[in-house]
């Protein structure tokens, strides 16, 4: 779900109000979330209360098994659905969504492939452990540094993205006499977002190629000496509902794939991610079973239309595995009843965090939803809009969602489904930390990236002697002698 911000109605026709407002949608919420007896909100076995006690707020939590038990569900969906059609999948974890070296562990050992998309990305996945060969590296400006790297290390694919990437790559592998496999991204002209299936006009965007343009790059990678073209790659959005879009796609994909087939075999077909999760209670994303059965039943259909044989096949699903499995944590600073102009009232509540942590509001419009975490409430639901600390207006949490009207000072509200794309995106605006992220497994919890401090952030400012002794002896350097602001410990991951 996502909303204009400048054309909010007061309360989005689809946000139903409550009865009560302490309930857990099923669907939204990590699938062991549940209120305890005295009505606090348990997650992981882990009463909220006590996380808080623990690592502080904001905090992103990330519930392990259910990580894990998507990943192995939706790796056991895709390969069932292939071999109905005496194909393979591969299942690549789209690093972007959340990566640090424990994620690329989980997901490494439920038996899925790892998808970064920079040098940073891939240096955390090595640094983890990873197979290099069971890693796909995508990007439209890859540095050569990183493709060195990438083919240092024996990286399993490259996903070309345009005609100096060719070339780029091309001259690394001769240099190295290496091999190295690619695919080429191609932009089917299918608009996901709006459901456009029948656009015939190029992509206005940065990925890719064209349709029209991908047989002459093709034609030059089979050309080169040292580059193994393995096949296609195409990637139509995010957060999608159902399988027109992927099926509308896979049948631009295949017949492009069959032409050229001429040239050679292409033995992969690799149809990208952008399965949806649920943000709301409104919210019905596709069962991953489903979107498996529904693409490769399209590809199976427009492959034995044309007479060729089914190609395996590839995804690359990253909020799908790991969006669920987040909650992100906040404590309540401050509470407002705002008068509208229509005669309602909006109840602004103000948490420890926001665009910081949580950037997708003001990027995309993004809905979420909330709850109080510490207790429950039998105050009547009041119209409220979570708003982070930052000096911003648009400095949105949760756009709109029906809280106690009793929420104050004190309380902890947690924001589910946030283990994509939050921790990605974090930031310091204002000089404010990034929080830890804690995993939890069988009852216990534990930091698996630490959160900042105010130290961390000063240590980069290199206008401050960090370290030096502060004198007025002659010789000393213009800077020394003079007031110096204290480093201050704000927070920590232990606290």
């Amino acid at each position: 779900m996502s909303a204009d911000p400048h054309t909010r109605s007061v309360a989005p026709a689809w946000l139903q109000r409550p009865v009560e407002a302490n309930d857990l949608a099923p669907a939204v919420w990590p699938t062991d979330a549940r209120r305890t007896a005295d009505g606090v909100l348990e997650l992981g076995g882990i009463p909220a209360t006590a996380l808080r006690e623990r690592f502080g707020t904001p905090l992103y939590v990330l519930d392990e098994d259910e990580v894990r038990r998507t990943a192995r569900r939706t790796l056991d969906a895709f390969r069932a659905a292939a071999a109905l059609h005496g194909a393979q999948a591969r299942v690549y974890y789209a690093g972007k969504a959340f990566l640090s070296t424990e994620m690329v562990r989980w997901v490494a050992e439920e038996g899925l492939a790892v998808d970064v998309c920079s040098g940073g990305e891939l240096a955390v996945a090595l640094a983890a452990g990873a197979d290099p060969a069971r890693l796909g590296f995508h990007g439209n400006n890859k540095s050569v540094a990183e493709l060195e790297r990438a083919v240092e290390v024996g990286i399993g694919s490259i996903v070309i993205d345009s005609l100096i990437e060719i070339e780029r790559l091309a001259a690394i592998v001769e240099r190295r006499g290496a091999t190295q496999a690619v695919l080429l991204r191609v932009n089917t002209g299918v608009h996901a977002e709006t459901h456009d299936f029948l656009a015939t006009a190029h992509e206005d965007q940065k990925f890719g190629f064209t349709l029209e343009d991908a047989p002459a790059a093709v034609a030059r990678i089979r050309e080169l000496v040292g580059l193994e073209f393995v096949g296609l790659h195409c990637h139509i959005g995010s957060q999608i509902f159902g399988t027109a879009g992927f099926e509308e796609s896979a049948a631009r994909l295949v017949e492009l794939h069959a032409e050229l087939r001429e040239g050679g075999e292409l033995p992969v077909l690799n149809l990208g991610g952008g399965f949806g999760i649920a943000y709301t209670s409104v919210d019905d994303p596709t069962p991953i079973e489903a979107l498996a059965l529904g693409i490769a039943d399209a590809v199976a259909r427009q492959c034995e239309v044309r007479g060729i044989p089914m190609p395996n096949l590839a995804f690359e699903p990253g909020r799908a595995v790991v969006g669920r499995a987040g909650v992100t944590l906040y404590e309540v600073g401050t509470t407002k009843p705002v008068a509208l102009e229509s005669g309602d009232t909006r109840l602004y509540v103000s948490v420890d965090g926001g665009m910081s942590d949580n950037a997708r509001p003001a990027l995309y419009g993004a809905q979420f939803s909330a709850r109080i975490a510490s207790r429950t409430s039998g105050a009547a639901p009041a119209l409220s809009r979570v708003v982070g600390k930052h000096c911003e207006s648009g400095d949105i949490v949760v756009d709109a969602e029906y809280l106690p009207g009793d929420v104050a000072p004190g309380d902890l509200l947690a924001v589910p489904a946030t283990g994509a794309y939050c921790f990605s995106l974090s930031n310091n605006y204002n000089y404010v930390p990034r929080p830890p992220v804690v995993a939890l497994r069988g009852g216990e919890a534990r930091v698996i990236v630490r959160g900042e401090s105010i130290d961390d952030l000063l240590a980069r400012d290199a206008g401050l002697a960090v370290g030096s002794v502060l004198t007025d002896e002659p010789g000393d350097s213009p800077t020394e002698g003079k007031p110096r602001m204290p480093v201050l410990s704000e927070r920590s991951e232990t606290k």
